[in-house]
């Protein structure tokens, strides 16, 4: 369902980092006030540019918003296109438009590029905007208003909002006869059922893990680094802290499974391991809500639960995306792209993006509308629990320079251990080590 939920190539961003680093030097050292010159004038038309960064069908449904907002606001024309061929391919986009002066007013953006696109100096400040109560900002998840937040500033609204929670296929729970997973499952849990859910002679496996090397490999990571009382980071967010021994514990336990139980399906591709649980041939998966439109399609008789824990603690981690505003130094253009980009976002238009599309709505309050009731129906029984589970997104993955090439340096160490080549220390040592440059 959603394509566009696939994180950018390290190849791109690690090239990219450097352009997008060079324009803040050209460019304005901070960012505009969205909405707040009293130099705007708010009727005279004006043009602005949004790019969607969506596929055919989000891409349709994102127009009609648009035509909607411009017949209200007839002195507002938006060009709308999806910016790029793929939205991996916006951020290179945005950077040369820099370049050219040709970057968009309002652009989907993936939340890992936010550090990046913040300190490019080109971004409006919408912080004096969103602290209005009517826009509820506080209702939106903490890890998702922390994406969208550089420096102090709010550089953009959320897009959407998602989490990883524990997915599993109840044929193969019930060809076993093992107990279905529960919201209190541990770590330990999970791994014993594993064991016994796994069949050889039936090529039937108790759980997946993707072996890539790639940010699917990484973040299915953190919530067990972040349970076990780890970060990802130093305080400053200047030295990898991965390979502490809340890292190793937590790698300690993916490399038991896959080597010593033989337990987990090892995914080089990061396609296939939701398919084979779709099929019977993985018992459970750590997944998102954006599985939940193919597990309807095809009729899989699945049940859905927070992540195992650890002491009680069941985080998980979020990967919000974020529309993120451009400045262009014209009040009239930063006025209505904030105008809009609010109207956008707002709970009422926000049930006829999101839940029309399947993902989860970006405030809580949106729970007890019509359209949610209609959404929690349509993608259950994993709607509502993925919906609660963003209580337990509490730490915000890192958007700073560098995050791309560590991630690559700590998807290759984990993909090395799971396939039994060294050990869960000398790997993250390794993988921290080599991070420090980027990070630097």
């Amino acid at each position: 369902m959603n394509t566009n939920r696939r994180l950018i190539a390290v190849t791109a961003a690690a090239a990219l980092s450097v352009g997008l680093t060079a324009c803040a030097s050209s460019g304005s050292s901070g960012a505009s006030t969205a909405g707040a010159s009293s130099s705007a004038d708010t009727t005279a038309p004006v043009t602005i540019t949004w790019w969607t960064g969506q596929s055919a069908d989000a891409e349709t449904l994102l127009e009609g918003l648009a035509k909607e907002y411009t017949g209200k606001h007839p002195n507002v024309t938006i060009n709308v296109a999806p910016g790029a061929s793929t939205t991996d391919d916006l951020k290179q986009k945005i950077a040369a438009g820099f370049v050219a002066n040709t970057y968009p007013d309002l652009s989907y953006a993936f939340g890992s590029w936010a550090t990046e696109l913040g300190n490019s100096g080109h971004t409006l400040d919408l912080s004096a905007r969103v602290a209005d109560p009517a826009v509820k900002w506080n209702e939106i998840p903490e890890a998702a208003r922390k994406t969208a937040t550089v420096d102090g500033r709010v550089i953009g609204v959320p897009a959407l909002v998602d989490n990883l929670g524990l997915l599993y296929n109840k044929k193969v729970f019930d060809a076993a006869g093992v107990a279905y997973p529960t919201n209190d499952w541990t770590w330990d849990d999970f791994r014993t059922a594993a064991k016994k859910l796994t069949d050889p002679a039936k090529q039937v496996f108790g759980t997946a893990f993707s072996v890539s090397g790639s940010e699917d490999t990484t973040w299915h990571f953190w919530p067990l680094l972040w349970q076990n009382g780890g970060q990802v980071l130093s305080e400053d967010q200047k030295t990898a802290t991965f390979n502490s021994d809340a890292g190793v514990k937590s790698l300690d336990l993916l490399r038991a499974m896959a080597v010593d139980d033989k337990s987990m399906y090892l995914d080089q591709t990061d396609e296939k391991y939701p398919q084979l649980m779709y099929d019977g041939k993985v018992a459970m998966i750590i997944g998102g809500p954006w599985l939940l439109y193919d597990l309807q399609q095809k009729k899989v008789s699945y049940g859905a639960t927070q992540l195992p824990g650890t002491n009680g603690d069941h985080q998980t981690v979020s990967g919000p995306d974020v529309w993120v505003a451009f400045d262009h130094n014209d009040a009239n253009r930063a006025a209505a792209t904030s105008d809009f980009l609010l109207w956008l976002t707002s709970p009422e238009i926000d049930e006829r993006w999101n839940l029309a599309y399947g993902n989860l709505p970006l405030r809580t309050s949106e729970s007890t509308s019509p359209a949610f009731t209609t959404w929690a129906t349509t993608y259950a029984p994993g709607a509502q629990v993925f919906f609660a589970n963003l209580a337990n997104a509490k730490n915000a993955r890192p958007t700073v320079e560098g995050y791309t090439e560590m991630s690559k340096y700590l998807g290759e160490a984990i993909s090395q251990v799971l396939q039994g080549q060294g050990d869960s220390k000398t790997a993250l040592d390794d993988a921290a080590a080599k991070s420090a440059d980027a990070l630097g």
